[in-house]
């Protein structure tokens, strides 16, 4: 029986973390900021663990029959979490509250259990045994939980399995303690199998039929028919198909729609590529749909292009789908590519300048909505970039809209400025997204190229020209310089796109 015990605080440790982790994640990938949404997740449910611990106290007799409860409702509850936050997010205006609501429930469930398992166990060790051995199971769990989560759960499972899994894993802690213990133990026995049971088929239906529920869940949040979608250890990656319309949705956000992407890519790569007399060495940074590099590849200068992106589902998902490589012209099957899936400010610390000199560097990342993504706006980072570049190299930024989020754009163009780059803003209008803009860098004076490669469908020399011209609603204004340690970016692009999107 003990041992039944300590290895129940192991799985309830586990499965307490998972369902923090899966809160955390599951609203880092709908409202953005993982940071923020991690620390509040995280706080909220520590804070009900100890509203749990303390109402531990009023629980007076038939411990063991709480506790079985307690576990069925963790089940129930905890396993149902993630679906039901999904199907909720485009449903209730109140999706936060629905949230923390979820979060706070199973973190004062979670803090009941550990106190009771302490006082079920009492008499059976001594004090410091009871501490030092639940306790150590109780740790080990959430280590177990806190490798196991982002290792296997996300990229194998997804989160609206994974939080079945471990509801059917705490209900089972009560199956366990039910068949376990003599009859008189846990008063109407019979009503709490029943109980226990009925919830362990319900989580496992839903663990079988995930994949249909997410699709449901997915289907009411995305226009047209969802026909793509994985976890990743980094990101949920939505593929959407509308009539001729197919769209690219990373963490719900929209990143290119196919009808009108090639003005986006386009106005990315051809104002920097055709400054050059002749660029043979081009580094991307992000775009692993390979769109931004099916432009590079329209130069006959070009030898080698390096793509550093993070994530290696994107370039295998487009490098291998045949709509995918029909978006993208095959780009990622070019002989002139070297894929680097790492994280490029860590890569680029351990590039040696001596070997990677390049004449473009192409950077085509998600918004900084973010401060993992956030680094690779910062200061810091265009200072290392400058060692990547020859001296009269070119770095283009993909900078969000200096309509919408106007501090945000200029931001980037004043931390690049402050990193020692002289800098040329531009913007055009891209039908998916609005106003959008791009920030250029280089060691001297940028002029507006007077030749462009043939065959584009949106940019000709006058287009190219009036993208440089900014009215007085989208005008330069100062901001603060984007560091490492203090990222004011993330801060005025989460202020400016949340009124808007509020608005």
């Amino acid at each position: 029986m003990e041992i039944l015990l300590l290895f129940s605080a192991f799985v309830i440790a586990t499965c307490g973390l998972v369902y923090e982790l899966i809160a955390g994640t599951l609203a880092s990938y709908l409202l953005g900021d993982s940071v923020t949404q991690f620390s509040t997740i995280i706080g909220a449910y520590l804070f009900a663990m100890g509203v749990g611990s303390w109402l531990s106290r009023y629980i007076e007799r038939n411990l063991l029959a709480y506790f079985v409860r307690i576990e069925i409702m963790i089940g129930a509850i905890g396993g149902f979490s993630a679906a039901a936050l999904f199907i909720l997010f485009d449903q209730v205006a109140s999706f936060r509250l629905w949230l923390y609501f979820l979060v706070g429930v199973i973190g004062i469930l979670v803090g009941v259990e550990i106190p009771l398992l302490l006082r079920i166990l009492e008499g059976r060790l001594t004090f410091k045994d009871l501490v030092s051995k639940v306790f150590t199971f109780d740790y080990i769990g959430a280590l177990f939980a806190s490798l196991l989560f982002p290792l296997v759960l996300v990229p194998h499972l997804g989160l609206i399995r994974s939080a079945f899994l471990f509801g059917i894993l705490n209900t089972m802690v009560a199956i366990w303690m039910l068949y376990a213990n003599k009859a008189g133990m846990i008063p109407r026995r019979g009503a709490h199998k029943t109980a226990a049971l009925t919830v362990l088929a319900l989580l496992g239906a839903g663990f079988v039929w995930s994949e249909r529920i997410q699709s449901i869940s997915e289907a009411s949040i995305y226009p047209g028919t969802v026909i793509f979608a994985e976890s990743t250890p980094y990101q949920r990656i939505i593929v959407t198909r509308q009539q001729r319309d197919i769209r690219l949705f990373l963490n719900s956000n929209l990143q290119f729609s196919s009808l009108d992407e090639y003005r986006y890519h386009e106005a990315l790569v051809h104002p920097a590529m055709s400054a050059l007399k002749a660029p043979r060495k081009v580094l991307i940074i992000g775009g692993g749909d390979g769109l931004a590099l099916r432009e590079v590849l329209k130069y006959p200068a070009v030898e080698t292009v390096t793509m550093v992106d993070l994530d290696p589902a994107m370039t295998r998902l487009f490098s291998s789908n045949e709509m995918m490589r029909q978006l993208n012209g095959g780009a990622l099957s070019s002989p002139k590519l070297t894929l680097v899936n790492a994280d490029a400010f860590l890569w680029l610390r351990e590039q040696k300048p001596a070997d990677q000199r390049f004449d473009a560097v192409i950077i085509d990342l998600p918004d900084p909505s973010n401060f993992s993504i956030g680094k690779l706006y910062s200061l810091t980072f265009y200072r290392q970039l400058k060692s990547a570049l020859n001296d009269d190299g070119i770095v283009v930024i993909q900078s969000t809209s200096p309509l919408i989020a106007r501090k945000s754009f200029w931001c980037v163009d004043n931390t690049l400025a402050a990193a020692g780059y002289q800098t040329a803003a531009y913007h055009l209008f891209v039908p998916s997204f609005g106003e959008w803009g791009f920030i250029i860098g280089s060691f001297s004076p940028y002029r507006v190229p007077e030749h462009l490669p043939e065959g584009l469908r949106f940019l000709d020399l006058p287009t190219m020209k009036a993208m440089f011209q900014f009215p007085p609603d989208m005008a330069h204004v100062a901001t603060a310089i984007q560091r490492l340690d203090d990222q004011p970016l993330v801060r005025y692009f989460d202020e400016e796109w949340g009124d808007y999107l509020i608005y």
